[in-house]
């Protein structure tokens, strides 16, 4: 056996090291995508009236949520027992922790938001937008992090 034999991934590493990539690109992606581009362009489309873009975002908002508890256990998988930073485990947590919001708390107000406007029973502005918005953008920054934390870790695995 030569050297070089004895220190290659094995497949559980290489799928682990892709699954720490693809994760976070993809859920970065679908961030982007619907929150700061699909969502606030929605109610600029012509004969897009406020109860059919809140309908659509109803049903866009819990398609995404499912596709993001899907993507965060990727990547716990591409985790869990594989040798990784700090840095990249407090990123994971940040990660975890903002779902965690976004499921737990803050969909569950928007949620009665919008039922309460739909029902004619509108106050004017909601907080709880702002702060969807928020964590939406905190955790951008996350996947950016957890992103080139990977790519660096990939970069250095296979310039050994």
């Amino acid at each position: 056996m030569s050297p070089s034999t004895l220190h290659a991934p094995t497949r559980a590493a290489l799928w682990a090291a892709a699954a720490r990539i693809l994760a976070p690109a993809l859920w970065l992606g679908l961030v982007v995508g619907i929150s700061f581009i699909e969502a606030p362009l929605k109610f600029t489309a012509p004969g897009i009236t406020i109860p059919l873009g809140l309908g659509i975002g109803r049903l866009v908002f819990f398609a995404m949520n499912i596709v993001e508890i899907l993507l965060f256990i990727a990547l716990l998988l591409g985790t869990i027992k594989r040798d990784t930073d700090k840095a990249w485990k407090w990123g994971v947590g940040v990660a975890g922790f903002v779902l965690l919001l976004k499921t737990a708390a803050l969909r569950p107000g928007l949620s009665r938001r919008t039922d309460a406007v739909l029902s004619g029973n509108f106050e004017g502005g909601s907080l709880w937008h702002y702060a969807y918005i928020g964590a939406e953008g905190a955790l951008t920054v996350t996947l950016v992090v957890l992103l080139v934390l990977a790519v660096r870790r990939w970069v250095s695995i296979s310039a050994r």
